[in-house]
């Protein structure tokens, strides 16, 4: 089991940025893809961005590309989600969570809370 805890998301405005991070508790934390999700109310969970572990390529959610971006440090076990020109849309709790490799994903956050209001 991989524990992961996410932090930064906060209430904004309308064209605001956020920053969230995920630390892993974990000793082989770069061979691990590593991605965000979301989940708005009464709404599934759905995909917002990944990181693989072997040559770093990202993925993303269209609704997102161009103004969110996904990074990680494995220095220390983190990863990012920079979050530009928010919309009300984006407004759900964001997860982070693991995948061995390129497995599923089984490791999850608690989740962060993110409200954009306009």
């Amino acid at each position: 089991q991989v524990q992961l805890v996410e932090f930064g998301g906060g209430l904004v405005q309308a064209g605001e940025s956020l920053r969230l991070s995920c630390v892993a508790s974990v000793r082989t934390f770069s061979s691990y893809t590593m991605a965000w999700f979301r989940q708005a109310p009464g709404k599934e969970r759905e995909f917002v961005a990944s990181i693989t572990w072997d040559l770093g390529r990202t993925y993303y959610l269209d609704s997102v590309k161009g103004r969110f971006t996904i990074s990680r440090d494995n220095a220390i076990n983190t990863v990012y989600l920079q979050m530009n020109s928010l919309k009300s849309e984006d407004t759900a709790v964001y997860y982070c969570a693991a995948a061995r490799g390129h497995e599923d994903y089984t490791n999850w956050g608690q989740g962060t809370q993110v409200t954009v209001s306009s």
